[in-house]
């Protein structure tokens, strides 16, 4: 098992940039597929952008391709996502996944999940 912990979540302007890191415990860190997802009020989870256990490949979202990097560092047990050119439409509860496949960008391929960390773009 795995439990995750994300941090670096705030308010901010449009334009500015935040890093938010998931600090994972447990196991084998490096055994996992990593992924963020965001759920904004009234919407559906949906996929931001995910890593393979390597980190050797990445996939993003449309909506972030461009202004979001994911990357990991397996010696400590951490992902990250730097977040540039933030839009008001980013502003959402961000949450850190993990995945038994190397890969994935559905959530329901997720079976470990943190509790999120709150981002919030002012225009």
């Amino acid at each position: 098992q795995v439990q995750l912990v994300e941090s670096g979540g705030g308010l901010v302007q449009a334009g500015s940039s935040l890093r938010l890191s998931c600090a994972a415990s447990g196991r084998a860190f490096s055994s996992y597929g990593m992924g963020w997802f965001r759920q904004a009020p009234g919407k559906a989870r949906e996929f931001v952008a995910a890593i393979s256990r390597s980190g050797g490949f990445t996939y993003y979202a449309d909506s972030v391709k461009g202004r979001f990097t994911i990357s990991r560092d397996n010696a400590k047990k951490t992902v990250y996502l730097q977040m540039n050119s933030l839009r008001p439409e980013d502003t959402a509860v961000y949450y850190c996944a993990a995945t038994v496949s190397d890969t994935a960008t559905l959530f329901t391929l997720y079976g470990y999940w943190g509790q999120g960390t709150r981002v919030t773009v002012s225009s």
